[in-house]
């Protein structure tokens, strides 16, 4: 029997309550019969975290072998296969995007060493907690142990939004949109493209003024719009958005897919930054798609994205061996 030890940080909040039983009615892991679950959250979460087992306990779910609650980031990590990093510090009100980002380097660096010395080189990490880039920038360089291409983090809830929103547009079906692209940063300035996109194997015809007054502030700016209609951040939709990043990096994908990655110079983007570019993904393994045609009105856009990434880069610094 085939077992993968996965664990989940954040395990109290809403996004993990959503991934959880997601992820236990279908695993998405190759070859895998069952897995051990790790929850992870601070000590004051504890108590509910122990109802949160009693309920997976209570669902009786046969891809479950063992399920273990802590506080204890040593234990949660210690032999994991999958690290799915859904916990971070939110930013409180007046604080600003700089005191966000320093809070929660501190606490990745800490989490990234401690996963570095009880995880094997094998472990593959998905950092979904903002400010999800620029935390799986601290994570990679505290992890010497584990190769680049391990550590990912989460951009396909953008690329998902941004597929619904096209396929609302021109009445079609999500299945028939392909090669969606989403450039740069899980942020405002985040790029999704429609140049190269195409429905079923038509490349995409939608007037300019639409794409740049309506489609990319949309995607955007849609998390915002959900918090100010719902009341609350997206949870289900981003924890649906990390089962399919799970599933494509452990299954392959016949899509263009868009992950945050380490990069290398590509497109001309700065060396050492987590990006989302367009990637082929087989198997356990990805790459860049060499050659994509990018539009100069996109190049410009992408351009502000890394902007704001070299400038997150810069903040944490202090925080990259």
């Amino acid at each position: 029997m085939s077992i993968k030890k996965v664990t989940i940080t954040g395990a109290a909040g809403n996004i993990a309550y959503s991934l959880i039983f997601r992820i236990l009615s279908k695993l998405p892991f190759k070859a895998t019969d069952k897995i051990n679950l790790t929850l992870l959250d601070i000590e004051l979460s504890q108590k509910s975290l122990t109802g949160l087992r009693f309920e997976i306990e209570d669902c009786a779910f046969s891809t479950l072998n063992k399920i273990a609650i802590t506080a204890d980031s040593e234990k949660a990590f210690d032999d994991s296969d999958y690290i799915i990093m859904v916990g971070a510090k939110p930013r409180s009100k007046g604080m600003e995007r700089s005191d966000l980002i320093l809070d929660n380097a501190g606490i990745f660096k800490s989490q990234a060493e401690t996963i570095n010395n009880v995880c094997s080189s094998s472990t593959k990490i998905i950092v979904v907690g903002n400010p999800a880039n620029t935390n799986a920038l601290i994570l990679n360089y505290n992890t010497p142990k584990i190769p680049n291409e391990n550590v990912t983090s989460l951009m396909k809830l953008d690329q998902n939004r941004a597929k619904s929103i096209l396929a609302s547009k021109l009445d079609k079906q999500v299945e028939e949109i392909h090669q969606m692209i989403i450039w740069g940063n899980h942020s405002t300035t985040q790029v999704p493209d429609l140049y190269n996109c195409k429905v079923k194997s038509l490349i995409v015809d939608v007037e300019e003024s639409w794409i740049y007054g309506t489609f990319i502030p949309k995607v955007q700016k849609r998390g915002g719009e959900i918090i100010e209609f719902r009341g609350l951040s997206s949870a289900a939709s981003a924890a649906s958005a990390i089962y399919d990043h799970i599933n494509i990096l452990e299954n392959g994908s016949d899509e263009w897919e868009s992950l945050g990655i380490m990069t290398s110079g590509e497109y001309d983007i700065t060396e050492g930054l987590m990006f989302s570019l367009p990637l082929s993904i087989s198997e356990n393994s990805y790459k860049v798609i060499p050659d994509v045609n990018i539009n100069s009105k996109i190049a410009d856009l992408i351009k502000l994205s890394e902007k704001e990434l070299l400038k997150e880069r810069d903040i944490v610094k202090q925080y990259l061996p």
